[in-house]
């Protein structure tokens, strides 16, 4: 089974105690829980939106696999699930001489790769996946127009053959295209932020097409999230209630950043997707802990200076697990000096690298808790998945926020929308012709 342990976690300036007036809030955050869930507020957690997607996805999974190359438009919470679940499950596109499918995230606005990518993919060979809740983030739909006009050059009125869309069921510049042209298309349900979209068809219409179990996914995930969506009430016995806690104290007790070192090779990618999920959740009001995904052992080797000499606000998430095997074993033959690796496998290195890492972190005073999955499989991923996302809401309900929305984030959207003419926008154009106006102060380099 996996496991949270705990026993390094109440050192520093955090002690089990400080816990107790967040636990006694359990009663009220369950009342709310129940209250949430009702009103379908909680769908990554109650996971209504399963049997239909269960019963849906197979069919466009199957249609986008008659292609090697899938093309994923899509930012943020739309790209970042689907990356951790490709590197952590499908690595092999990773691997020298793969020919198998291959999915590419269009995750930023790079001119650059977008034009690169249209040269070299072929659009015969090709599904392009667009991704957008709202239909309208400014950053997919742009991609959307430039690959919609490539696919149609190529390929005449077969383009909608090659183009789907996960957006709204109903409303949404995505969903009308997706009825003028006929475009297959899966549902973001009500509700689901980006953020917390990884286990719905954002995350799993990628992972799918890659072959990977996005059942087994979907049963970690529910597994972990049963207990809560089907009684509340055992709110106060969760681990991701008890995660939260500590998270909540640790900021309380000055702790600024919350370092997700992660152990486990093939989930380092889960670091950044985590760092999206806990930044736009928790960042708010001017509270929070600020996430800094590491990967093990390559940061002992970068900022794990920092982590350990540096200043004294850091806790750590520290993710560990079984990795799908060992490793090649080191020869008979090494060089004096060296001989104490004779017999052993080069995953011996790692575990001991993360012991060695986890011993120095708390000698030097770093809250840490210790995440130990089962294993690499996709079960475990998605288990992991529902830990975070709950801790993460359990969190700012202690805080006194809503870790649903993101209101910062709006404000450089309306700015970037008036910079390029959109209508509407007069007041945003106003306040960014003043920003403009300042007088630049230049030093050459």
């Amino acid at each position: 089974m996996a496991y949270l342990e705990w026993s390094r976690a109440f050192i520093g300036r955090v002690r089990r105690d400080h816990l107790g007036a967040h636990m006694s809030r359990a009663p009220e955050l369950a009342a709310r829980l129940a209250s949430e869930l009702d009103q379908g507020l909680l769908p990554f957690l109650k996971m209504g939106y399963v049997e239909p997607l269960r019963r849906d996805l197979p069919e466009l999974i199957e249609k986008s696999r008659a292609c090697r190359h899938m093309l994923v438009l899509g930012i943020g919470g739309s790209a970042l699930g689907a990356r951790a679940m490709q590197r952590a499950f499908a690595p092999g596109q990773d691997m020298p001489g793969h020919d198998g499918k291959c999915l590419w995230i269009a995750d930023n606005v790079c001119p650059f790769q977008l034009e690169e990518w249209l040269k070299r993919l072929d659009p015969k060979d090709t599904m392009v996946v667009t991704i957008s809740k709202s239909g309208g983030t400014i950053e997919t739909i742009s991609q959307y127009f430039i690959v919609k006009d490539w696919l149609q050059k190529a390929l005449g009125e077969a383009w909608s053959q090659h183009m789907m869309v996960v957006t709204d069921l109903v409303k949404g510049f995505l969903r009308e295209e997706a009825k003028a042209f006929g475009l297959p298309s899966l549902e973001v349900p009500d509700n689901l932020g980006g953020r917390y979209s990884a286990l719905s068809a954002v995350g799993l219409l990628p992972a799918g097409f890659l072959g990977i179990d996005w059942e087994a996914l979907l049963d970690g995930a529910a597994w972990l999230a049963k207990p809560l969506a089907q009684d509340p009430s055992s709110l106060a016995r969760h681990p991701s209630f008890h995660l939260a806690c500590w998270a909540r104290s640790l900021e309380e007790y000055g702790y600024a950043d919350l370092i997700f070192f992660c152990y486990e090779p093939l989930f380092a990618t889960y670091g950044p997707w985590f760092g999206q999920l806990w930044a736009e959740s928790l960042g708010k009001d001017g509270l929070g802990t600020m996430p800094v995904p590491a990967t093990g052992v390559t940061d002992q080797h970068s900022v794990n200076q920092m982590f350990l000499d540096g200043q004294r606000n850091k806790a750590c998430l520290f993710v560990t697990g079984k990795s799908p095997t060992e490793g090649p074993a080191f020869p008979g033959n090494l060089p004096e000096g060296w001989k104490f690796l004779e017999g052993k496998n080069f995953g011996a290195l790692l575990k001991a690298e993360a012991e060695g890492t986890r011993m120095a972190l708390c000698r030097h005073d770093t809250p840490l808790l210790h995440i130990a999955l089962d294993d690499a499989s996709p079960r475990s991923g998605g288990q992991l998945m529902m830990l975070l996302e709950a801790a993460t809401v359990f969190t700012g309900w202690l805080m006194g926020i809503n870790p649903l929305d993101q209101p910062a984030v709006e404000l450089g959207k309306r700015l970037a929308n008036a910079k390029l003419g959109k209508p509407g926008h007069e007041e945003a154009e106003k306040e960014l012709q003043a920003f403009m106006a300042v007088p630049e102060e230049r030093e050459i380099y």
